[in-house]
């Protein structure tokens, strides 16, 4: 049932659940209870935190805007004065109450006091005579950005029941989008906000909010109702969408069987090399994984492959990590490690292996991974039965149960990034700064050799479930820290590796050995955005913003993921909302359907990934770009 955003307490009544803490009352939120969330939840969605504080119009007027507000440039100058370098949290909640979110009927009332034949259309002409001419005026660039939105102009037209309805979704699904992720993250839950927290525990225990020192002084000497004011509410609530861009993309079922592209001629006879490594989902979303350099001697015809690392499986137990996307970007180093071009990826594909072809001249090439992150997600399903790691015999002697042994041995599988069957200094290293987030040094390894079964002065497999039992006996039978490094590698508490991917990585060189070394373990981000944002700018579709030449969605489609880039060629930073909700079999990297991002100006950023959610069948990705401010 569509909800009215002047409804704050409608649209949270059945989706708040704050009964987390034993200390709180399993009682319904009471309408300030909501009024509190639903600002909570518009702050967050600008602010990483709400002890963050406003610091511009801009900011001001977005948060209202996800607040459901529908703030003219009047009113933001009412709030944000000469004299106001800052707002807080409190501030906020105070403009908010202060500011009640514009009708459907009262939005209606005002276009059709343009519309002298009463049909629900408003012509070019007049539309543009009212918002050039009367009250707050608009530029003509902004009134031909309106003209220009698709979906509500046709035949000189400006059709005001579809743009309402376009506006009042859009609100009422921002806001529900926001709650819905501020409900399942955790530490979003757990911020406090203000002067209030999230645990309500009396009922008689939800102060009003305080207002800081700066709080502006005209608040309280005027009145802050929008109404009679039609041409203000009318220009910003047009303004909100200043112009928009659409993308249509339909993709047919994709079994994963389909054979992409073929192994070269006379591969068995060409040098080979191998090395493997892993993503990792961090807290807060972000992924990491190891990079590599790579060394080729001379000219050659390169074949490299990378693939998830195909380790124990549970029968009848999906495996995740098998069917998350891993991709390799090859960029060259030119003089420097700074200096890098992207050369080519590994955008062809057959079944779960991605590959590339070519000619590689000699020279230093670093090998970036990398995952769309659509299917490498934060598990949200709580596990309903903790596995056991360890136990005691009738002696009181500590063991490894057989599950936890199973589970490292995968991980010594993941770690050996060699595949030699044996950890080297390096390679443990790599482990430890996962897990600890410190290294072994030389003196310490020398007494973890002589402690633990090693061959070649590496550590065994043996030697590595040892050095765990240690652990666990360090600690008198308590698996404490042995769950931090399992949680740190990926597994959950009933052992399924659920927040990683191990991948493998072959090379294959006709005339020459390549080289090969993991040298970091970091963020997916830096080189690998500039790679991606250069290698959808070469190949994909490009669309310019009506009236905004300097604004481009740039659109990749590779069959099995489309990944979407912002260009922002202008001087200033702009923010785009991008609208999901149209895609069917769709799912994207940022876990939501409508959201917003900030574009810095004289650059470009990912958007977004997409991709299906069930490959044997037809998905359609429809995305609407808007610019809002």
């Amino acid at each position: 049932m569509a909800v009215s955003p002047g409804s704050d307490a409608d649209l949270l009544s059945q989706k708040s659940s704050l009964s987390e803490s034993p200390r709180i009352k399993k009682f319904p939120p009471t309408e300030e209870e909501i009024f509190y969330m639903n600002c909570r939840a518009a702050y967050l969605t600008v602010f990483k935190s709400s002890l963050e504080n406003i610091i511009s119009k801009d900011q001001l007027c977005l948060a209202l805007q996800y607040a459901g507000r529908n703030p003219s440039q009047k009113t933001i100058n009412k709030y944000w004065t000469p004299q106001t370098t800052k707002l807080n949290f409190d501030d906020f909640c105070i403009i908010v109450r202060k500011e009640k979110p514009t009708s459907k009927a009262e939005l209606l009332k005002s276009f059709k006091q343009l519309d002298i034949n009463d049909n629900g259309s408003i012509l070019h002409t007049d539309l543009y005579a009212f918002l050039t001419k009367r009250g707050e005026k608009m530029t003509q660039e902004e009134v031909n950005a309106i003209i220009n939105l698709d979906d509500v102009n046709s035949d000189g037209k400006f059709d005001y029941i579809k743009f309402c309805k376009l506006y009042m979704t859009t609100n009422e699904q921002c806001l529900k989008t926001i709650l819905e992720k501020l409900e399942v993250d955790g530490k979003l839950r757990r911020q406090q906000f203000g002067s209030h927290t999230e645990e309500f525990l009396e009922r008689d225990s939800s102060p009003g909010p305080k207002p800081s020192p700066r709080t502006i002084k005209k608040i309280d000497q005027e009145t802050f109702s929008n109404k009679g004011n039609t041409g203000s509410s009318l220009l910003s609530t047009t303004r909100k969408f200043k112009t928009s861009v659409s993308f249509i993309i339909t993709v047919g079922a994709n079994s994963s069987r389909n054979s992409k592209f073929t192994e070269p001629d006379f591969i068995k006879e060409w040098q080979c090399i191998q090395s493997k490594g892993c993503f990792f989902l961090e807290e807060d979303g972000e992924i990491i994984s190891h990079q590599y350099r790579m060394q080729i001697a001379q000219k050659s015809m390169v074949y490299l492959t990378i693939k998830p690392l195909n380790l124990s499986q549970v029968e009848g137990k999906p495996s995740p990590w098998l069917s998350v996307d891993t991709t390799l970007y090859i960029l060259k180093e030119n003089e420097s490690q700074a200096n890098l071009q992207i050369v080519c990826f590994t955008e062809l594909r057959n079944r779960e292996v991605f590959g590339w072809t070519g000619e590689l001249g000699p020279g230093i090439y670093w090998l970036i991974p990398s995952t769309t992150g659509c299917r490498l997600r934060k598990e949200i399903k709580p596990v309903t039965e903790e596995a056991q790691l360890v136990y005691r015999d009738e002696s009181g002697e500590l063991f490894l149960t057989n599950e936890f042994r199973s589970t490292l041995s995968d991980i010594f599988e993941v770690i050996d990034l060699d595949g030699n069957g044996l950890l080297s200094l390096e390679e443990y290293n790599f482990f430890e700064l996962r897990t600890s987030g410190e290294k072994c040094d030389e003196d310490a390894w020398a007494v973890c050799r002589e402690s633990f079964d090693t061959k070649k002065n590496e550590l065994t497999r043996q030697g590595f479930m040892d050095l765990n039992l240690m652990e666990v006996n360090d600690r008198e039978g308590d698996p404490c820290d042995l769950w931090v490094t399992l949680h740190s590698m990926g597994y959950n508490k009933a052992l399924e590796l659920t927040e990683a991917c191990p991948f493998v990585i072959d090379i294959y060189a006709e005339k020459c050995k390549p080289r090969i070394k993991a040298v970091h373990m970091e963020a997916c981000s830096g080189q690998l955005e500039k790679a991606i944002c250069k290698s959808v700018l070469n190949k994909g579709d490009a669309k310019a913003m009506n009236g905004y030449e300097n604004i481009i969605i740039h659109t990749y489609n590779c069959d099995t993921w489309i990944t979407s880039v912002i260009e922002n060629k202008s001087d200033d930073k702009v923010i785009i909302h991008i609208n999901n909700e149209l895609s069917k079999n769709c799912v994207n990297n940022r876990g939501l359907n409508i959201f917003a991002v900030e574009v810095a100006p004289k650059s470009t950023m990912v958007c977004q990934h997409v991709m299906p959610l069930n490959e044997r069948q037809e998905w359609i990705c429809y995305c609407v770009y808007s610019l809002i401010s």
